[in-house]
């Protein structure tokens, strides 16, 4: 996952963005023909969105559990995202294997969630942790000054409620 960084960080991304969650859940354990290649198809997926920059995907985190495999996702702009979706041949043939081996039959459960975020319109922080989601996506900056608290990071003013340790 990467080296930890000692004291408290936040992310910086200069104008608007999109948070994408997308995953997959086994329903069938056993269906491994039928949910084996779901999850395989995201490592050619995110291959392609890597090695390619241009088409506005800016980082990802991904997330397993017994059943389930999540993935966050930050993109320039929806438009890319769209783009993406519509004109990869690695995502076009991903969704129409899915809906040609599994289609509506239970095995295999998908899902996301699109969040359209403006610029300025976000905080994060992380402590004591490597380089992590957002700030991965953006810039990892130290949470001090104006991004000691939350509401400073989201544009506001306050005092922190409990005093910062010095780094």
């Amino acid at each position: 996952m990467g080296k930890v960084i000692p004291g408290r960080f936040t992310a910086k991304l200069d104008g608007p963005f999109v948070v994408f969650i997308i995953g997959m859940r086994v329903n069938r354990v056993l269906a491994l023909h039928k949910w084996v290649p779901v999850a395989n198809a995201m490592g050619g997926m995110l291959r392609e969105l890597y090695q390619h920059p241009e088409l506005g995907f800016l980082g990802a985190t991904s997330h397993v559990s017994f059943r389930q495999v999540t993935q966050i996702q930050y993109w320039r702009s929806y438009e890319h995202l769209e783009s993406y979706a519509r004109n990869s041949h690695n995502h076009l043939t991903a969704w129409r294997r899915f809906n040609q081996a599994v289609g509506t039959d239970g095995t295999v459960g998908i899902f996301h969630e699109t969040y359209l975020v403006e610029a300025g319109k976000y905080e994060c922080l992380y402590g004591n942790m490597p380089v992590w989601g957002l700030a991965r996506a953006g810039e990892h900056v130290p949470a001090t000054g104006t991004r000691e608290t939350a509401r400073r990071r989201l544009g506001g003013d306050n005092e922190p409620a409990v005093p910062t340790p010095p780094q």
